[in-house]
């Protein structure tokens, strides 16, 4: 695959937007499909994945198996500059966590599906653990 030139690439505060919707989708689909239906156990355990600690934790699954095209984009989002975070996040957190999500917006925007597939994988397997420390 040709290297990306992170100079055609839409700015990473939109990348992550991006990857933001997409990991929230993967999650959501991944709880339907495991038989999850009623609306309250679907928000509760999601949370086990979507929340800043988590994704942060998500990015130290994936960022051994990064192609340098990857974690270039990942450092570049993590050092972007945020406006807001939500009080419950750390800064480390929230920006690992903005970081991931500008990984996947970009393997999106990108048209890498499969690589998509894989790390989305990953992140969901690797973060099930979560779901036990659920109150």
């Amino acid at each position: 695959m040709e290297p990306i030139r992170q100079s055609d690439l839409p700015d990473v505060l939109a990348l992550a937007f991006l990857g933001d919707a997409i990991f929230s989708h993967a999650v959501r689909s991944m709880l339907v499909a495991r038989g999850v239906f009623r609306s309250g156990d679907l928000t509760r355990l999601s949370l086990a994945y979507v929340t800043a600690e988590a994704q942060s934790e998500g990015l130290s699954l994936v960022e051994p198996r990064l192609t340098e095209d990857e974690a270039a984009l990942v450092r570049r989002a993590g050092n972007a500059k945020h406006l807001n975070r939500p009080k419950h996040a750390t800064p480390g957190d929230y920006r690992r966590a903005t970081a991931l999500e500008a990984l996947l917006g970009m393997l999106e925007t990108t048209g890498q599906a499969e690589r998509l597939r894989e790390l989305s994988d990953l992140l969901l397997s690797g973060l099930r653990h979560r779901e036990n420390e659920l109150p």
